[in-house]
């Protein structure tokens, strides 16, 4: 692929997508993706991933489902586990910083939906809320009740009096 600079289009449902169905309010949308194979002027073989996708998420503020943009462009090294007896450690130190690493299963393949699952994991906030959502942050008044129950010098002002 990367020889023939070849690029390829495509959509996946998120419902195929076993691990991040888990991350998901609902499995309704898809997600779009191109991925693209060429070498850059150091001759580093690499795949450049665009996922375009909508993410059904719940707002951990409101607890509502609410969509998450995600529109994302990776570019991966191309490296395998071992090259003509150099290490991948040595490829890897030599990629662009701009580039993630992925190395190839001992075949060779590159599993397409596998990689846009990855990223789109990768993606999901870990504490999603939706943009616009109130805070919660608010002062609370704490009763005389809770006061002295909470105060840990209370029973000493209790044993004083005694």
């Amino acid at each position: 692929m990367v020889a023939a600079r070849r690029s390829f289009k495509g959509r996946l449902p998120l419902a195929a997508m076993a691990r991040l169905r888990d991350l998901l309010a609902d499995t309704e949308g898809e997600a779009r993706f191109s991925l693209e194979f060429d070498q850059d002027v150091l001759q580093v073989p690499f795949a450049e991933l665009r996922v375009d996708a909508e993410l059904p998420l719940i707002c951990q503020r409101s607890l509502q489902r609410f969509l998450q943009p995600v529109s994302l462009v990776q570019r991966f090294g191309l490296i395998r586990g071992s090259d003509g007896g150099i290490e991948a450690e040595d490829v890897e130190a030599s990629l662009l910083p701009d580039y993630e690493v992925l190395q190839l299963a001992d075949d060779g393949l590159l599993r397409p939906a596998e990689l846009v699952e990855d990223e789109l994991i990768l993606a999901v906030p870990l504490v999603p809320v939706q943009p616009g959502s109130e805070s919660v942050e608010r002062d609370w008044p704490v009763t005389a009740e809770e006061e002295v129950r909470t105060n840990p010098f209370a029973a000493l002002a209790a044993l004083k009096k005694t």
